[in-house]
C-alpha cells in the first residue's frame, strides 16, 4: 500500500461522517413530522451508519499502524472486528423495524399525511448516497480496507431504502394504507441482506481463508524466479490489506548461502508485484537436482562438513566408482586427527554412493592467511619479471609476461602476473605450460613462496 493510503482512507472517512449525520437528521424530522414507520427506519438506518462511519473514521487510523512488537502482522484485523461490530447493529435495527412494522400493521395505524417535501428528501438521499458509496467503494477497493467496504454498503443500502420508502409512501398515498410498513418491512429485509453478505465477507478474513486466486497467483510468480525447482507448500492469509504468505520453496542444494539469500529478495519482489502489498515468508528446502554429477554430490557432502576440499577425480569402472580427492586441513593438526576427518568424509561418500566405492583423499595442509605483506622494491620485482620473460620464452606456448607484482611476507615472496597464450589452446594445454614456468621460477628464486599466474588469449 503506498504511503498516501492512509490519508486517503481517513479523508473519505472524514466526508461519509457529514453525510451520514445530515442524511440522518433530515430523514429523521420528517419521518416524524409526517409519521412514517418507513421514513423513520430510514433515518435511523443512516443514524446506524453514522455511528458505523465514526467507528470506521477512527479505526483507521489505528488500522495501517505498522507492525510492533506485540502485533507482528500489524493491526490490520481491527477493520473485520469494526465491520463485524457495525453488522451487528444492523441486525439489531433490522430487528427492531420488523417488530415496528408488524405492530402499525396490527393495529392499522398509517402516517398522517403526505407531501412532495418527503419525495424531495429521499431523492436528494438517493442521489447523496450513490455518489459516496461510489467513492467509498472506490477506495476500499485501492487500499483493500474492509472498514470502507462495510460503509460502502451501508450507503448503498441506504440507496435501495430510499426506493423502498418512496414506493411504500406512494402506495399510502394511492390509497393502499399497508404501504408505508410494507416499505419499512422492505427496509429491514434489505439491511439484512447486505449485512449478511458483508459477515460472509469479514468472518472469511477473520478466519485466514485465502483470497481468491491469491495463492496461485503468488505461486506462479515465485516459481518464474531462477532457480525455483518447485514449491512444497504455501499458505496465505489476509491481514488488513497486506498478503501474509509463507512457502516452503525447493531449491538446488547446490546452490551457496548467498545466492540463496538473492532467489529470496527476487521471490518478494515478484509475489509484491504480483499481489501489489504482501509479504512473503522464504523457507528454502535443499534437494538434489536430476542433472547433478558426481562430483556436485562429493562437493555437497564436503561443504556440509565444513571442509575445504579440491581436486575432484572420479572414475566409472563400470561396475565400480573410484574417488580421488585433495582435502586441505590446518597445517599444525596432527595426522592422526586429520586422518579421522578422512574417514568420516570417506564414510560418507561411501553413504552416498553405495559401500563398494573406492575412496582415496590425499591430505595437504591448508594455505594460511598471510594478512601481513608489503610491495617488494622495485628492482626485485623487475628481476623477477625479467626471469618469468626468460622461462616463457624457452617455449612457445606462453608469451607477454606482464603486470608482474611481488609481495613479500613473512612466509615468503608471493607473485602474481598475467601471460597471453593461443586462444584456441585448451585450458589443461594452458595449465601444463603455466605450471612449467611457476616451478622454473621457484626453483631460480628458492624464497618464492607462491606464484599465481593469470592467462589471457592473445589479442
Amino acid at each position: 500500500m503506498s504511503t498516501a493510503a492512509p490519508a486517503v482512507k481517513t479523508r473519505v472517512a472524514a466526508i461519509s461522517i457529514v453525510a451520514s449525520a445530515s442524511m440522518a437528521a433530515v430523514k429523521l424530522i420528517v419521518g416524524l413530522a409526517i409519521g412514517s414507520i418507513a421514513l423513520i427506519s430510514e433515518a435511523l438506518h443512516s443514524g446506524i451508519d453514522l455511528i458505523a462511519t465514526i467507528i470506521t473514521w477512527a479505526v483507521v487510523r489505528v488500522s495501517d499502524k505498522p507492525a510492533d512488537a506485540e502485533h507482528h502482522y500489524g493491526h490490520g484485523k481491527l477493520e473485520s472486528l469494526s465491520a463485524l461490530g457495525v453488522i451487528a447493529m444492523l441486525y439489531i435495527l433490522a430487528g427492531g423495524i420488523v417488530v415496528e412494522a408488524f405492530s402499525r400493521l396490527r393495529e392499522g395505524t398509517t402516517p398522517s399525511a403526505v407531501s412532495a417535501l418527503p419525495f424531495v428528501v429521499l431523492v436528494v438521499d438517493i442521489a447523496v448516497n450513490l455518489w459516496r458509496a461510489r467513492a467509498l467503494h472506490q477506495t476500499a477497493r485501492d487500499t483493500k480496507s474492509q472498514a470502507l467496504e462495510a460503509d460502502a454498503l451501508h450507503f448503498a443500502s441506504d440507496v435501495f431504502g430510499s426506493v423502498a420508502v418512496i414506493i411504500g409512501l406512494a402506495l399510502f398515498a394511492l390509497g393502499f394504507p399497508w404501504g408505508d410498513a410494507a416499505a419499512a418491512l422492505g427496509v429491514a429485509v434489505m439491511i439484512s441482506l447486505l449485512g449478511l453478505r458483508l459477515a460472509r465477507s469479514t468472518i472469511e478474513t477473520l478466519l485466514d481463508q485465502a483470497p481468491k486466486g491469491a495463492a496461485e497467483t503468488a505461486e506462479a510468480a515465485i516459481r518464474a524466479v531462477p532457480g525455483v525447482i518447485g514449491i512444497e507448500r504455501l499458505r496465505v492469509r489476509m491481514v488488513g490489506a497486506t498478503h501474509f504468505i509463507d512457502a516452503t520453496v525447493k531449491v538446488p542444494r547446490t546452490y551457496p548461502i548467498d545466492r540463496i539469500a538473492i532467489m529470496k529478495q527476487k521471490a518478494q519482489e515478484a509475489v509484491a508485484a504480483a499481489l501489489h502489498d504482501a509479504d512473503l515468508t522464504f523457507t528454502a528446502e535443499p534437494v538434489a537436482r536430476d542433472s547433478e554429477t558426481v562430483r556436485d554430490r562429493i562437493m555437497v557432502i564436503a561443504r556440509n562438513r565444513g571442509l575445504a576440499i579440491h581436486h575432484v577425480t572420479v572414475h566409472d569402472l563400470g561396475d565400480q566408482l573410484t574417488i580421488s580427492i585433495d582435502l586441505e586441513v590446518d597445517a599444525d593438526m596432527a595426522l592422526v586427527d586429520a586422518h579421522g576427518i578422512t574417514l568420516h568424509l570417506e564414510q560418507a561418500i561411501r553413504d552416498e554412493f553405495g559401500a563398494d566405492v573406492e575412496v582415496d583423499t590425499h591430505i595437504e595442509p591448508l594455505e594460511p592467511e598471510l594478512p601481513q605483506g608489503t610491495n617488494a622494491a622495485p628492482e626485485e620485482t623487475a628481476r623477477i619479471q625479467q626471469a618469468l620473460a626468460e622461462i616463457a620464452a624457452d617455449g612457445d606456448a606462453i608469451h607477454d609476461v606482464h603486470n608482474v607484482r611481488v609481495r613479500d611476507t613473512d612466509a615468503g615472496k608471493i607473485v602474481n602476473f598475467h601471460c597471453r597464450a593461443c586462444a584456441t589452446m585448451t585450458v589443461i594445454e594452458v595449465h601444463r605450460h603455466v605450471d612449467a614456468i611457476e616451478r622454473a621460477l621457484r626453483r631460480a628464486f628458492p624464497n618464492v613462496k607462491r606464484v599465481i599466474s593469470h592467462a589471457e588469449p592473445e589479442r
